[in-house]
């Protein structure tokens, strides 16, 4: 039966064969009171992609945009694993990453000034278990944008990417993701690239670089597709205003501005802030007295702060951005004075606080980032239950945290936000590779970076700070990481498409600041080591940008990279050898899987009695790895010495303290192990001929006996002859 569309309108369906699999974008099916839905399917994975436009301007300073990633349970035909809470409520971070990588793409696509509010809901309504739905999502949200009649200049695509036998590939299954060296996300427009986020153990730059040109030409299809459904669907574009600085008043401003810039506003950052901070002030002084209203000063000055001090601001604040442009393409010469590759000053140290287990302080140019480690049991590890992932544990954490004070302002004080959460989780990926395995290491790790002073490129300092802390409290990474944040200004007219005939003219930037964050065409932050990347991320504030500018700016971050690693190892060269006293002492043991349920017990009534007579921490894996933890050595060896008795399994050869377990006419039973007896026939008792077992052997008595054979049954042979 097809549904009955309250606005008279047909159901419309494209589609197309993409990646092996059919991809098919639908309207007017649901979502009838949106401003614009879209239905996507591909394979088993069906998303829903809604847009709600307001009808009037939002009074605010930036575009009220909002995107959400919606992870439904069901979609994947489970319920939340959680005893009290069953149904959905605050997202995941997981699903707050993957609203923040839709949003990235999406937003610069919309021109400056747009000030309608706009908000767009991805939500999974069915998911294929075979590949993860967040890049079908971005096809759902840019195709309901298209069918929006919003100032949307897209279609987007973007498309998840490994490597697997040397050949790329996209939508991954679970398990060539794990094999994988390779987790790239690429979302593209018509040839360029308007965003990229990446994991990797250790990959070329070389290989990133083929991975985007890969992508370009794979998602062109669905990009047509989009188009064709947008030409069906014919959405009347709606009526907008853009909010941006008066044509008179922006000419005045870079007027008055002209030669009080250039290198009286260059070098120390803290003093080029206040300097400027003076040249605005004089600025405002002379055009309130110039265009206020009023008898007198006070009421002219009144009425301007009133009436035009906002938009003599922001057009105050776009000349500068003109200036720091200028400066570097003209000059060569950034805000601070630095040449374009080079590094703000460097300087870090280590082991600053007493009593936590591993810290840092890095610290660059302005910017600097505490970090502090944490060591726990792997029990620690945080669960996760979300719609892709069921009874998961994330062993290592980072959390990442800026308050107010770091930027010179006063501020809500509260829960992470989108930012932290991201900002975060980039820092965390940078390191994932480089950790030792449970196997070798047995702790759950918990890095918190604290930002202390902030100028750009906080998460590539949390990404430093976090590599020397784990370093300081013993953790043996397998190399250390660094990251360094990098910048890009092409120098073409505004409004211009940027070809790969540019790259003459694009000027990349090595470590960046606010400043030059804010006047730029792209940022990018890169991680990894000597052997090559470890996490990446990348985004336009252009319309798209050509592979090959890109590569120019990968290429250049190289160095900046290994400058930064220089610094890291200057300060602490290699893991400490051992951890923090006050960390926890663990000590692991792998035992047949078989044997978990021995030292478990009934109820967890044997692991609990280990626990509460030694007093050291017992956790148990499904692979039969136990480690053992406490802070006093001798509780930790006696529960070790506990579990080693419960799971060990018989050796032939190997002498036992046993115990007499039971008489027979031809012998005794002794207990070599708990739960395993062995026959202790009468000849082997004594060197003399016995009559009785009873003439040296009773019940409960201590024996010392050789464990001589095991028989096909699985029987065993004791002797007590030859033995002292």
């Amino acid at each position: 039966m097809e549904i009955i569309n309250p606005n008279g309108k047909k159901t419309v369906r494209v589609s197309t064969d993409w990646l092996g699999r059919e991809l098919t974008l639908e309207v007017n099916r649901v979502g009838f009171r949106a401003t614009s839905s879209v239905l996507v399917t591909y394979g088993d994975t069906v998303v829903l992609g809604s847009v709600v436009v307001g009808t009037k301007p939002v009074v605010q300073d930036f575009f009220p945009l909002s995107i959400g990633y919606e992870e439904k349970f069901y979609a994947a035909g489970k319920i939340s694993g959680s005893k009290f809470i069953k149904r959905e409520g605050k997202p995941a971070d997981e699903a707050i990453l993957v609203g923040r990588l839709i949003d990235r793409p999406i937003r610069p696509l919309f021109p400056k000034g747009y000030r309608q509010e706009v908000q767009v809901v991805c939500t999974v309504l069915s998911m294929d278990p075979s590949f993860r739905p967040d890049c079908v999502a971005m096809i759902a949200a840019s195709s309901a944008l298209m069918n929006a009649g919003v100032p949307f200049d897209g279609p987007i695509a973007g498309i998840r990417i490994g490597r697997i036998g040397g050949e790329f590939k996209g939508f991954l299954s679970p398990e060539e993701r794990e094999v994988s060296p390779l987790d790239l996300v690429v979302a593209c427009k018509d040839g360029k690239v308007v965003m990229v986020e990446a994991g990797a153990n250790e990959v070329p730059e070389d290989t990133i670089i083929e991975a985007m040109h890969w992508a370009v030409d794979k998602v062109q299809p669905v990009l047509d597709l989009q188009r064709e459904l947008a030409k069906q669907v014919d959405a009347t574009p709606q009526e907008y205003e853009l909010v941006l600085p008066d044509e008179a008043v922006m000419e005045e401003v870079l007027k008055w501005t002209e030669g009080k810039f250039g290198s009286k506003v260059r070098g120390n950052v803290m003093e080029r802030a206040q300097i400027l901070d003076d040249l605005k002030y004089a600025m405002h002084d002379e055009m309130a007295l110039k265009h206020g209203e009023g008898e007198t000063d006070n009421e002219k000055v009144e009425w301007y702060d009133e009436n035009l001090r906002d938009v003599y601001d922001q057009a105050f604040e776009l000349a500068v951005h003109k200036e720091v442009r200028r400066g570097i393409v003209e000059e060569g010469v950034r805000p601070d004075g630095r040449k374009l590759d080079e590094v703000r000053p460097l300087s870090s140290q280590v082991g600053i606080l007493p009593r936590t287990h591993g810290s840092s302080l890095f610290t660059r140019g302005v910017t600097q980032a505490m970090n502090i480690v944490t060591l726990a049991p792997l029990s620690y590890a945080q669960e996760v239950d979300t719609m892709e992932v069921t009874d998961g544990k994330r062993r290592y954490m980072h959390h990442y945290n800026a308050p107010p004070y770091t930027v010179g302002e006063p501020g809500r004080m509260g829960a992470p936000g989108r930012r932290e959460i991201g900002h975060g989780y980039l820092a965390e990926r940078a390191l994932l590779p480089m950790l030792p395995s449970e196997e070798e290491f047995p702790y759950a790790i918990r890095s918190v970076t604290e930002i202390m002073s902030q100028n750009g490129s906080t998460s590539m300092a949390a990404t430093c700070s976090s590599c020397m802390a784990l370093m300081d409290a013993g953790v043996p990474l397998k190399r250390p990481v660094s990251g360094v944040a990098m910048g890009l200004m092409v120098d073409v007219p505004k409004g211009t498409e940027i070809t790969a005939g540019d790259i003459d003219k694009a000027y990349v930037l090595t470590d960046l600041m606010d400043a030059e964050d804010f006047a730029g065409d792209m940022d990018f932050k890169v991680t990894g080591t000597t052997e090559g990347i470890t996490a990446l991320q990348m985004d336009m504030k252009v319309h798209g940008l050509p592979v090959e500018i890109l590569e120019k700016a990968i290429k250049q971050s190289h160095a900046g990279r290994m400058f930064i690693l220089d610094h890291i190892v200057s300060v602490i060269d290699k893991p400490r050898a051992e951890i923090s006293k006050y960390a926890p002492q663990i000590e692991k043991l792998m035992i047949n899987p078989d044997k978990i349920g021995a030292v478990i017990g009934k109820g967890g009534e044997m692991i609990n009695k280990i626990t509460s007579e030694t007093g050291a921490e017992v956790d148990i894996e499904d692979n039969g790895l136990v480690t053992i933890s406490g802070t006093d050595p001798e509780k930790i060896q006696k529960a070790l010495d506990w579990v080693r008795g419960l799971t060990e399994e018989p050796e032939v050869g190997k002498i036992y303290n046993g115990t007499v377990a039971a008489i027979k006419d031809f012998g005794a039973f002794v207990t070599i192990l708990p739960g395993i007896d062995g026959m202790l026939h009468i000849s082997q008792i004594s060197d003399k001929r016995l009559k009785k077992v009873e003439e040296v052997l009773h019940m409960g008595d201590k024996v010392r006996v050789r464990l001589v054979a095991i028989d096909d049954k699985g029987r065993l042979s004791l002797t007590m002859k030859g033995l002292d």
